[in-house]
């Protein structure tokens, strides 16, 4: 088995980077956005990134999923809801914590096929749509939502790395959102080189980014995949609560040092629907005014609190959660 993973290291060695050229050349040059300023690329350094996937029920996700292009993701006939927390220590913006729960989709006129779109990933779209993505600061709002359309909101966060777990929970004005709990995979330090989609509503239209990640990371699959899943009743996850996640998840990963980079270049449809009565009814995100007067505070909330009970939910209580602090 040693063997085999130093010889699937060696071959994802020679993988080359996902960052596009565009944004190679343009290393080195200044923007400044919104107010907001950037040396580009826009990118992050030795961030510790913590993910696992869980299965959920395919036909309730396409029901949270807006407009008419989205569709879940198949994997064994159901879809995965994908947790994605990032402890960003050293960008633009300063540090903070993202908290990304999304549903695993492609886009497309036409449903795509199982399994193929981990292929061709271009071809059909591959991708996550993000439901909810609290975050630590007010810049981070300001810029991720009102240049890329991500719906972040300001809420109290932490990310706590032990030898044996990692684990990340939010909190929203004293509510629970969401806490994840990994169990560290066993070291392998596989080469990773990602390049990920990220679909978000905004202002009534579907909004496409694409983010590059680099690293050495620990993955568990299957039955080596270990994690709990706690979903608390702040309105962020509400509608997650209808996705029945499986107990165990599909994979988990830890990436104790990643570097990232987010695409300036981003693409952005209307959300549509057959009649004008239902497209009234799409969740298209919040509007424009909701980053009207964001300041550049990079100031966080109190720590959320790991003691808490969660209220009775579809997958899980807080009991037994570790204690920690953000940075």
């Amino acid at each position: 088995m040693n063997r085999l993973i130093g010889l699937a290291a060696s071959l994802l060695r020679l993988v080359p980077s996902p960052v596009p050229h565009r944004q190679e050349r343009l290393r080195g040059h200044h923007a400044t956005v919104d107010g907001i300023k950037y040396s580009m690329p826009v990118n992050s350094d030795d961030s510790p990134v913590l993910m696992a996937a869980f299965p959920i029920n395919k036909r309730a996700a396409a029901a949270v999923l807006p407009g008419t292009e989205l569709r879940p993701f198949s994997l064994g006939g159901k879809g995965l809801l994908v947790v994605t927390v990032v402890n960003y220590e050293s960008t633009d913006i300063g540090q903070y914590i993202e908290y990304s729960l999304a549903i695993a989709v492609t886009h497309g006129s036409r449903p795509a096929p199982p399994l193929l779109p981990l292929v061709f990933q271009k071809t059909f779209g591959l991708g996550q749509y993000v439901v909810d993505l609290p975050v630590s600061t007010e810049i981070s709002v300001k810029g991720g939502k009102g240049i890329w359309g991500m719906p972040k909101h300001r809420a109290s966060l932490d990310f706590v790395v032990t030898d044996s777990t990692v684990s990340a929970q939010y909190d929203d004005s004293g509510r629970l959102g969401c806490f994840i709990e990994i169990e560290r995979p066993r070291p392998m330090g596989i080469p990773l080189k990602l390049a990920a989609s990220n679909y978000c509503a905004f202002r009534g239209m579907l909004m496409k980014s694409d983010i590059y990640f680099e690293a050495t990371g620990d993955i568990a699959l299957g039955g080596d995949a270990r994690a709990r899943l706690v979903l608390g009743d702040a309105p962020g996850v509400a509608a997650l609560k209808t996705l029945q996640p499986a107990d165990k998840p599909v994979f988990t990963a830890y990436l104790p040092e990643a570097r990232g980079v987010l695409d300036d270049h981003y693409e952005a449809w209307f959300l549509t629907a057959p009649t004008a009565e239902e497209a009234a009814r799409i969740r298209g995100g919040d509007p424009l005014e909701s980053v009207v007067g964001l300041g550049q505070g990079q100031e966080w909330l109190p720590a959320p609190d790991r003691g808490r009970t969660s209220p009775a939910t579809s997958h899980g209580t807080s009991d037994g959660a570790g204690t920690g602090d953000a940075p």
